[in-house]
């Protein structure tokens, strides 16, 4: 169980997670309302202890973050200051905030009367923490602070992009990516996903660039702030949790897809990513048929430069996303409806430590995969969960034990570690194992109420399972049946769990088990197959030789890559299936592919596991790893870099 701190009053709570209702604003392209804040926002609940946080929000706790921040691309700094507004229990001397490797210039109240402050010693995993003190609180009482500070160059989630690394080539870029406890290198706040916060902010950038947020755009075309600069401003009414403050500066175009839906891009790319991206519009409808009303105004989304880290980013309002998705086929827009479901699944209702995060990812991969039912019928939906039961078998295989459980113990580790199949694929499993024995018109309705009752709350485990109990398994019987603990606190899957079978899948484990066999090439229907076939072919493995490498020879490789057309494919996720054989193999003629990929793309899905490889195969692999990474390791996010470093090592 996780322990809990003691309560908050209810008036301070009651503030904290309210807010007032929306006033009209603004799309990029049209008007938009965001609906008001529902009463549930408002009820007392408890703060889950979270050992990732310095914050004592049992204490003092941030209500709301006001930025006013410059964006110096020579210096790669954002400086300025952040006003929080605080609320806490009567009697409360103080507030402890989350930094990590910020440059503290002085902390003020609201009329400028500097406060006494200090920093504590820092942590390679949480950062510092920031104590700021003041007068005691008087009950219901919000008291502003302002920090004047600015971040460095190396800030986790910050990456600053040359005009060369860009489609462009003639302007800079910044992007932010926060999950899971990288907003405290760029926002002094409380860095905890329980602890949600409302924001506003002004940025002031090169007058040649543009600035988009997570939030509500109150100038869209900007306005002047002294020569050559821009100033842009933001809002975000719903509380959200800090890791969904985000931000993106550069040479951006937008175009709508439909009043309420969008993409944002470089100007080049614009064409391509709308006529890829247009599914959107349909994925939000069939979003609220299933479990109701998007409540955060627009969805529209930044596809960023390759270096973005992650498939996707549910930033409320503003999803942002990778490169690689845009495949010309519309192949892999599931990828959208994941990023779609989180603002239900995540953003809605947060889960409250890292140490749940199968609450967000679990639940969004089901969401997701109703979606792409919904919209594309049973037969990809269904392939869809096949390779993704597949991708967590083959990570479940070097897990430990402990860290295939959906409730995890992350204490002293980086939270990043627990974002594996397991909270996404496993949690998904759950899901759909409840779905099917107590059938999907019960499992809908009591899914869609979870949502409408926990609008805007930090979730637990132990939260889920009180909601789930309450309102659909109510019966020792049902209870027996569908393992609910099992599932949650114990490794590997349960006994109830039945793996997806798609009969699609018969024919391309029949074709690559020929080829396997002696067959060749030219005998496979490649050119008949959809993204996701394509994907079962080049994953499939032969079962009689588990943990054989080399289970092809290099007459074959060549087959398959001159046959297929390897080298020429655009579609990220077959290069890097493909690519992964390869280096398994030792398959010298596919380094020059595995050189290109490694080096115009950061998505960490695809590096991570790549460069992995290449060092299992030591005397190969390991010079060839060394030899990209030094060349490539510039263009990587940190989030990237960090998980490559620590396998390759940081280049001299």
């Amino acid at each position: 169980m996780i322990r809990k701190f003691g309560l908050v009053s209810a008036m301070a709570l009651a503030a904290a997670l309210g807010g007032c209702a929306m006033t009209p604003g603004f799309g990029p392209s049209s008007g938009s309302d965001m609906p008001p804040l529902p009463a549930s926002a408002a009820a007392p609940a408890e703060y889950a202890r979270d050992t990732h946080t310095y914050a004592r929000p049992e204490i003092a706790h941030v209500r709301h973050v006001a930025l006013d921040l410059t964006a110096d691309f020579r210096a790669q700094t954002l400086s300025g200051t952040a006003a929080l507004d605080i609320q806490g229990v009567p009697g409360a001397t103080e507030v402890v905030l989350d930094i990590k490797n910020l440059d503290i210039r002085g902390v003020s109240d609201a009329s400028g009367a500097p406060l006494q402050y200090e920093t504590g010693a820092l942590d390679a995993i949480k950062g510092q923490p920031l104590t700021v003190r003041f007068p005691a609180l008087a009950a219901g009482e919000t008291r502003r602070i302002v920090v004047a500070y600015s971040t460095r160059p190396d800030a986790a989630a910050l990456q600053w992009l040359t005009p060369s690394q860009t489609a462009g080539g003639a302007q800079p870029y910044l992007f932010s990516q926060g999950q899971a406890i990288l907003t405290r290198t760029w926002v002094p706040t409380q860095d905890s996903p329980g602890i949600r916060q409302t924001y506003d902010a002004r940025i002031v950038a090169p007058a040649e660039l543009r600035v988009v947020m997570s939030a509500q755009q109150l100038t869209p075309e900007g306005e002047a702030a002294g020569p050559g600069m821009k100033a842009w401003r933001f809002r975000m009414t719903n509380p959200v949790p800090p890791y969904l403050i985000a931000i993106g500066v550069g040479d951006l175009a937008f175009a709508a897809i439909d009043e309420r839906t969008g993409v944002f891009t470089e100007p080049s790319r614009l064409a391509a990513t709308r006529a890829e991206l247009m599914p959107t519009a349909d994925m939000v409808d069939a979003a609220e048929r299933l479990y109701g009303p998007y409540r955060w105004g627009r969805y529209d989304l930044l596809v960023l430069p390759p270096s973005f880290p992650f498939g996707g980013m549910e930033n409320p309002r503003l999803t942002f996303a990778t490169p690689t998705i845009i495949a010309g086929d519309q192949s892999l827009v599931s990828l959208v409806a994941h990023e779609l479901a989180h603002s239900w699944s995540g953003n809605l209702v947060t889960n409250a430590t890292w140490n749940d995060m199968w609450l967000n990812e679990g639940f969004t991969v089901y969401f997701e995969n109703r979606i792409m039912e919904a919209l594309y019928g049973e037969d990809r939906a269904l392939m869809l969960r096949a390779l993704g039961w597949g991708d967590l078998q083959s990570e479940m295989e070097g897990l430990s034990p402990a860290d295939t459980r959906l409730h995890l113990d992350l204490e002293g580790r980086d939270p990043d570690e627990g974002l594996t199949d397991v909270a996404y694929e496993k949690g998904a499993a759950f899901l759909f194992t409840i779905e099917r024995i107590v059938g999907r018109e019960r499992f809908d309705a009591w899914l869609k109420g979870y949502f409408e009752r926990n609008a805007f709350r930090p979730m637990t485990t132990e939260l889920f399972l009180e909601d789930i109990r309450a309102h659909l398994v109510t019966t020792r019987a049902l209870e027996d049946q569908l393992m609910m603990d099992a599932w949650i606190y114990q490794p590997g899957m349960p006994s109830n769990w039945q793996p997806p079978v798609s009969n699609a899948f018969a024919p391309v484990d029949a074709a690559a088990a020929a080829f396997d066999a002696g067959g060749p090439a030219s005998a496979i229907p490649w050119a008949g197959w959809s993204t996701q076939e394509r994907q079962r072919f080049l994953a499939w493995r032969p079962a009689d030789r588990a943990g054989d490498a080399d289970w092809l020879t290099p007459a074959q490789l060549a087959d398959l890559e001159a046959t297929l057309k390897l080298r020429e494919e655009g579609n990220a996720e077959l290069v890097f299936a493909w690519l992964d054989i390869a280096v398994q193999h030792r398959y010298q003629p596919a380094v020059p592919t595995l050189e290109h990929f490694l080096t115009t793309m950061g998505r960490r899905k695809f590096v991570l596991p790549l460069f992995t490889s290449l060092w299992a195969e030591g005397d190969w692999g390991r010079p060839i790893a060394t030899r990209i990474y030094a060349r490539a390791r510039s263009g990587y996010h940190p989030v990237t870099t960090g998980s490559v470093d620590a396998v390759v090592g940081r280049p001299n």
